[in-house]
């Protein structure tokens, strides 16, 4: 999936490895982002987890109405950078980056009732400065969408959010909003059972709340999806309510906007052609082993569908650092450079220095004028400085 001819750019322009992202793709996304806010009244967050690139906080600010983090670092950067809302939701807080949180955030969400008890001394206190504060409690529908067991918040067993059975319906003074989360790259019918189901076991106390956050995993700026249908919901379910609707999407950010710029360093032998690139799938795209999946790279095939299979390796010491089999319609050469697709979200967020791999550097392009910034590159200091 990828909205940006990225062929028009010149790769000898870039170091190696880069990440490169069309500000114009980014901006087209966030016009639909903002097209749902407008015609269903729910406001749209940013998910900082999946694309934190903040060198496009000024654009992301134009359209959505802020930022949910993960905890106190994300929600940092969302308040020095983005600034509207910032919404924090954390499987469970420390005191003292609570402390730090209830000075930055507007939005406090608990993933238990033992969390929201224990620290209500410093609630109170925060609340006496910042009226405006509010709290949430992340609920669990007990309701599976997912396809991925590592990416299902509602898989059995799950430590996120709060089954009915075990939400203490007596500590519920001073939570204004509820919260939950299904979906992983996913389009709106799984989000019409998801509300169905949050509905049969929540409904009578959805009515008692301000506002619902519908979470993240919506692909909603994804070709094909069921806009019509997500804005009529949307509306629907804050007219039965009376409740203000979040979304807080991740990918749908950033999906289809950005590539990662990779070289091959060298080619070998085993069993069939192996390709070393200066690039790493531990390191720098660790959900192809995490998921897992395969990245689509630009102008190749599937092993064996065009003349040339190569097995693509990462240069780190790990056996297993095996991007995946391609094929190319010619042989691949020492130097030259592979693009992988759609590579903005949830890589630059993940991306590590195991072996001291170097960082791929960040660019940003725009497609239509061509202009290109090199906004970051890394070297030895970020290795060592991650260390002591």
């Amino acid at each position: 999936m990828q909205f940006t001819d990225f062929s028009k750019l010149d790769l000898n322009r870039l170091p190696s490895p880069c990440f490169v992202v069309d500000e114009v793709a980014v901006e087209r996304n966030l016009r639909i982002l903002r097209q749902v806010a407008d015609a269903s009244g729910a406001k749209v967050l940013a998910a900082l987890k999946a694309f934190s690139m903040w060198r496009l906080a000024p654009l992301v600010s134009r359209y959505l109405d802020g930022t949910c983090s993960s905890g106190l670092h994300e929600a940092r950067l969302g308040s020095e950078h983005y600034g509207g809302e910032v919404h924090v939701f954390s499987a469970a807080y420390s005191e003292a980056s609570l402390e730090e949180i209830l000075v930055l955030a507007d939005h406090v969400v608990f993933n238990s009732c033992n969390q929201w008890s224990r620290f209500q001394p410093h609630i109170e206190a925060a609340r006496s400065r910042r009226p405006h504060l509010q709290f949430g409690l992340r609920i669990n529908p007990e309701h599976s969408e997912g396809t991925v067991p590592i990416y299902d918040p509602c898989a059995p067993g799950s430590r996120l959010g709060i089954p009915l059975s075990q939400l203490d319906e007596g500590v519920l003074e001073g939570i204004s909003g509820l919260h939950f989360h299904t979906l992983c790259e996913q389009d709106f019918p799984p989000l019409k059972r998801t509300l169905d189901a949050v509905e049969e076991k929540f409904g009578h106390l959805i009515g008692t709340m301000e506002w619902i956050n519908f979470g993240g995993g919506h692909h909603i700026s994804r070709p094909g999806y069921q806009l019509d249908e997500l804005i009529a919901r949307i509306r629907q379910f804050s007219e039965k309510y009376d409740v203000q609707v979040y979304l807080e999407p991740g990918e749908a950010v950033a999906i289809g906007s950005g590539v990662l710029v990779a070289e091959v360093l060298d080619l070998t032998w085993n069993s069939m052609n192996q390709a070393i690139l200066d690039t790493s799938a531990t390191c720098h795209m660790p959900d192809t082993l995490e998921m897992p999946y395969r990245p689509d790279i630009f102008g190749a095939g599937e092993a064996g569908e065009l003349e040339h299979t190569y097995r693509l390796g990462g240069l780190t010491c790990l056996a297993g650092d095996v991007i995946g089999d391609y094929s190319f319609s010619a042989p691949l050469r020492v130097g030259q450079r592979l693009v992988f697709g759609d590579m903005a979200h949830y890589t630059m967020v993940k991306t590590s220095t195991f072996n001291g791999t170097l960082l791929p550097s960040i660019a940003l392009w725009n497609s239509i004028t061509d202009e290109l910034e090199i906004v970051r590159e890394f070297g030895y200091a970020d290795f060592r400085d991650r260390l002591s």
